[in-house]
């Protein structure tokens, strides 16, 4: 099953196909290198992209955490261990971020 990439990322790929291949390569090999499992890798995803402050790969991750079984009360448990590092507010809106995908989309 192919994903659907959103619109920038999707541009970028049709535009520069061998820089989009060698970067999902990378991302691959990257993933594969460690010891953690696919959940907690995509769980930690999910926190970088929240910590990054990046809506839009929040919002990609989540997708990808629910579409692999992964719950919606895990994944707002990320949102939630990140009032002590990032702060209130900065969790917060990452919650809303996981949220938009929670509810049924953005």
């Amino acid at each position: 099953m192919k994903e659907t990439l959103p619109a920038n990322a999707g541009q970028f790929a049709e535009r520069y196909p061998e820089s989009w291949d060698a970067f999902t390569a990378l991302g691959k090999a990257i993933s594969e290198q460690g010891p953690l499992d696919g959940r907690s890798r995509r769980l930690v995803k999910i926190a970088l992209a929240m910590a990054a402050g990046s809506e839009g790969a929040t919002h990609s991750h989540v997708r990808r955490a629910v579409a692999e079984g992964i719950s919606a009360e895990e994944i707002r448990h990320v949102a939630l261990l990140g009032v002590t590092t990032l702060g209130f507010p900065h969790a917060v809106a990452a919650m809303s971020w996981a949220d938009d995908e929670l509810s049924g989309g953005s």
